[in-house]
């Protein structure tokens, strides 16, 4: 069995980094596409309202359009493995501010914060192993 498990890694990791990044995807169109998601009638409404009043950050519709890029652009460049370890970097912190903003209440039932919680460190582990060997960072001579 070990043999088929050395063989299958590297496909299963390259079909994770992929699934990780659709799913990214699913959240970053409606945004784009100013659609609704699920019970979110406006998606960027809700990530400026989460910015803005939940986190108090500054300039929320402009942090608001880089969320929506990352959870598009990034989310394609995820899943092809192009620049993996950046944006998978910057999604682990986008991860931990989600986390920070429903917490320290920790609502599990109520839009848990599980899956904020395990998306930032499952792209904090791709941030570290990086693209793997069917990425598209492999065709380049550096890979990021």
């Amino acid at each position: 069995m070990e043999v088929l498990y050395t063989r299958a890694e590297p496909i299963l990791y390259a079909v994770l980094r992929a699934a990780f990044g659709f799913i990214m995807l699913t959240h970053g169109l409606p945004k784009a596409l100013e659609t609704s998601h699920g019970s979110m009638a406006d998606p960027m409404a809700g990530s400026i309202n989460l910015i803005q009043n939940v986190m108090g950050l500054p300039f929320a519709p402009q942090l608001a359009f880089l969320v929506m890029l990352l959870e598009t652009a990034g989310a394609i460049m995820l899943a092809i493995g192009l620049w993996t370890r950046p944006v998978a970097l910057i999604i682990a912190l986008e991860m931990a501010g989600i986390s920070y903003a429903l917490g320290p209440t920790w609502p599990w039932i109520d839009r848990g914060i599980e899956f904020p919680v395990l998306m930032g460190f499952l792209a904090l582990y791709i941030a570290v192993r990086g693209g793997g060997r069917y990425a598209a960072d492999r065709q380049f001579k550096y890979a990021i």
